[in-house]
């Protein structure tokens, strides 16, 4: 597999993932931050770790979301707490990363409500 090759199939990999979370969110209106994050456009490593720190100003936000269970291929049933686009605008609005990356990110997730 050449360069060119290997750089499409990320790109569209990428893209996939993205319109399949924004997906998600606008069939059934909640998600975890997580999936937010990578609708917003970030990959998985990166949207976990946002997501980690948006998680810790959920209390500043006054924002409680709804629990949930997280059901996955081969993996044990775990909880999860689920937000609507419109909290986790009011969550990302007091997030403040220092990545470039993490602060485009924040603006389309305070953008997406």
């Amino acid at each position: 597999m050449n360069a060119a090759t290997r750089t499409a199939r990320r790109t569209l990999r990428d893209r996939t993932r993205t319109h399949r979370a924004a997906a998600k969110i606008r069939r059934h209106g909640v998600a975890t931050l997580a999936t937010h994050c990578i609708a917003a456009g970030l990959g998985v490593k990166e949207a976990r770790s946002v997501a980690g720190s948006l998680r810790k100003n959920t209390v500043k936000a006054n924002v409680a979301g709804t629990p949930g269970i997280s059901y996955a291929k081969n993996v044990k049933a775990r909880t999860c707490t689920r937000y609507t686009p419109a909290e986790v605008a009011r969550i990302a609005v007091i997030y403040r990363p220092r990545k470039p990356q993490y602060r485009t990110a924040a603006a389309r997730l305070a953008l997406a409500a």
